[in-house]
Formats: C-alpha cells, structure tokens, sequence
C-alpha cells in the first residue's frame, strides 16, 4: 500500500516506517524535523518537510500521490510539559489532527491509523485499563489525544480507522539500526541510558510514596520493535475488512520505577546516582494494559516481552549513538 505517515523520522515513527518498508509497502514521512532527525529513515523512504499546523502544507503533500492510508504519529508527548504549557498541546496534537484530518477527508483517503496513549484513561482504579473502561486524562496531554480521538471517531465513522492506545514505549530496533535519537526525549529508560553513558550525572524518581509494592509508579513497558509490529497489524486488519476500532497496545505486566532502574544497572554494568524527588503533577500511580482485544482481532504477537531484552536493546544503541 502507499503510505502517508506524519512524524516519521521521529522515535515510534521511524520504527513503523522500517518495517513498513520492509513489507514492500510504499511510504511518504511528513516531518518538520522539530524533534525527529532525517538519519531515521534508514530504507529510502520518502521525505516531505512540512508542518500540520499548515494546512496547504499538508493538502499539496496529500496530493502528490496517491494515498491510501494515513499513519498518524506527529505529536508532543511529555505529560510534564503537557501540565506547564497545555495550550501547546491543544495546538499541537488535537488542532494539528483536525488539520490532518480535513484534508484527509478532502482526498477521500480512507484508512486512518492514529498513534493515541494510555494517559486518556487517567488514574484506573484497579491500575489495568481495557478499552471499555471510562476515559478521564488527569493531565492535559491525555486530554489532547483524547479530543483526537474523538474527532477520528466522528470524521471515520464511515470509513476505517484503528486508534493504538500505547502503553510506555522502550527499547530500540533489535538490529541496532535506529533507536531514540532525541536528546531532550524525557522517558525512565532514556535518563537511564544517559545517566549510564555519562552525559547525566544522576537519574530521578519523581514519587517513592505511591500504594505499589515498592511506592514507586508502575508502568507497562513495551518494546517499540513490538509497537511498530501492532501498527502492521493494524493496517492489514482494516485492509481485509476489519471494523474500525481502539486497541491497547502492551504486554499486560508492570514494573517499577526503581525495577526499570535496577535492571539498567545491572545489564549495564554501570553504577549512577539515584535522586528521590516529589510526586510529579498528572503522573498516576500504576497503568497496566489488558491487550487482548489486539491480541484477538490484530493478531498480534509480541517477540520482545522481557524488560532485559528492552534495556539490552536501548543500551547497544546509545552506545552506538555516543561512539
């Protein structure tokens, strides 16, 4: 198929896009490279610099060929920021989405793929989320990819989508071809590596007071390998007739804040200092996914469940990227 797909020289992006890439499928980025790099793209795949906040931008990249599918990955993701300057999320996410999605429409391009989060269910009581359970982000970029959502479900309603909520993404490509290039990239696993190569002096735990086992947050960490596997997924489902749908995407396991750190110490081999910090506002406490749905109706399979595999992963790679 031809492929458009925003925000792919970035960290999940640029994952779809190599294994796109490798199923022979055809794939056009649109990317105002403000955090993804251009050496992500590592299969030929065609660059258009754009921004979504430009609709002509957007309408002459749709029509310089012919589309079938949207993947739709372009976004900011730090719930800290999200909590400091919300309004950029509003603009970023939900306003740039309409955007993507009036000229979308314009085209008749009918199959959208949308790159979601599991910050729209805000805190589960029980700390594991199915997608039937109520949606209330306690933290405003929860809120944008929740509006954007809404606006997919409303503008697709007679066409195809499938909206991936992701559970905490982690890991590199297993091949140690591309991995997260972002300097600025906020995520547990990257300030550990970071703090492992030496670039930082220490890694934070924002939170050691929370009701888990160890009163630090637990996450269900996902290798993004496995991702970009369920995007696939998710584009021959819709194309054999799939009915359009929201699906978690994550192993259905936690592990903690202090768990994730102590493995990066141990597969690394590397000691660094560890600085307690208040709770952080819009973090809650445990997020868990039940996957099933996609498990069922995607067919997908994971190949990298395993924390050491993800910091293995991770760890060959910012080696290689500070060489």
């Amino acid at each position: 198929m031809n492929i458009f797909l925003t925000g792919g020289c970035g960290y999940i992006g640029s994952h779809v896009c190599k294994q796109l890439s490798e199923r022979h499928h055809e794939v056009t980025v649109f990317d105002n490279l403000s955090t993804g790099s251009k050496q992500a793209l590592i299969n030929g795949e065609r660059l258009i610099q754009g921004d979504l906040a430009n609709p002509a931008e957007i309408a002459d990249a749709l029509k310089s060929q012919r589309f079938e599918a949207i993947m739709h990955f372009a976004a900011s993701i730090s719930v800290n920021e999200s909590v400091e300057d919300p309004l950029k999320y509003y603009t970023n996410n939900t306003r740039n989405t309409l955007n993507l999605i009036e000229q979308a429409q314009n085209l008749g391009i009918g199959i959208f793929i949308f790159s979601s989060t599991a910050a729209v269910y805000g805190e589960i009581e029980r700390g594991i989320a199915t997608e039937e359970d109520p949606t209330n982000p306690i933290n405003p970029y929860g809120w944008s990819k929740l509006m954007s959502e809404r606006l997919i479900r409303d503008s697709y309603a007679n066409g195809k989508y499938a909206i991936l909520r992701y559970f905490n993404v982690a890991g590199a490509d297993p091949s140690g071809r591309i991995g997260q290039r972002n300097p600025n990239a906020q995520h547990l696993l990257k300030a550990c590596m970071k703090a492992a190569i030496g670039s930082n002096d220490s890694v934070s735990i924002y939170g050691t007071d929370y009701n888990t086992s160890d009163g630090t947050g637990v996450r269900d960490y996902i290798h993004v390998h496995d991702l970009a596997k369920a995007h696939i997924c998710a584009l021959e489902y819709l194309s054999r007739g799939g009915k359009s749908d929201i699906f978690n995407i994550g192993y259905g396991n936690g592990q903690s804040v202090k768990e994730m750190i102590s493995t990066v110490k141990e597969v690394t081999g590397i000691d660094f200092q560890v600085n307690r910090c208040p709770r952080r506002p819009g973090d809650p406490a445990m997020m868990i996914s039940n996957a099933e749905k996609a498990r069922l109706k995607l067919e997908w399979e994971s190949d990298y469940d395993d924390l050491r595999a993800i910091v293995r992963h991770s760890w060959d790679w910012e080696r290689k990227l500070n060489a």
